[in-house]
């Protein structure tokens, strides 16, 4: 089975947060109460997504986070690598590292690289306004 961590789930969570708001800075703490989510990993969630730039880290007495960015433009695969890492469904895609014992006899050497392709490509057309239900009450999302 193929499965995302629960840091991804927290993420969408929060981003769905961010997105309601956008263009403001809320605060972890503030996110934490809302959502749910415990502050430690809000503030791991924010960190990973502040590094792609997926939002954008304010510094200061009034410091947080905020989406500047529309979430019609922020892909699912650029959720997923800035999460999770490189998408690779086996070790044996191209970038790939391994440490695999039958690697130079096996037949499906590279054969995987055309699965892994085409769920990026899948995953590439998924943006995150696409999975982010609009909240009562609040700014729209897209």
């Amino acid at each position: 089975m193929l499965k995302l961590s629960k840091l991804s789930d927290y993420a969408i969570v929060v981003l769905s947060r961010l997105a309601a708001e956008r263009g403001e800075v809320l605060t972890t703490a503030t996110l934490a109460t809302e959502t749910g989510i415990p502050e430690p990993t809000v503030s791991k969630v924010l960190k990973l997504l502040s590094k792609q730039k997926i939002v954008m880290s304010v510094r200061g007495a009034s410091g947080g986070y905020m989406m500047d960015r529309c979430p019609k433009d922020i892909t699912v695969t650029e959720l997923i690598t800035a999460l999770e890492g490189p998408i690779a469904l086996t070790e044996c895609v191209d970038g790939g590292h391994t440490d695999c014992m039958i690697d130079s006899l096996c037949p499906l050497k590279g054969g995987w690289n055309k699965v892994n392709i085409a769920v990026k490509d899948a995953l590439d057309k998924v943006a995150l306004a696409d999975l982010l239900i609009p909240v009562r009450g609040r700014k729209k999302l897209a």
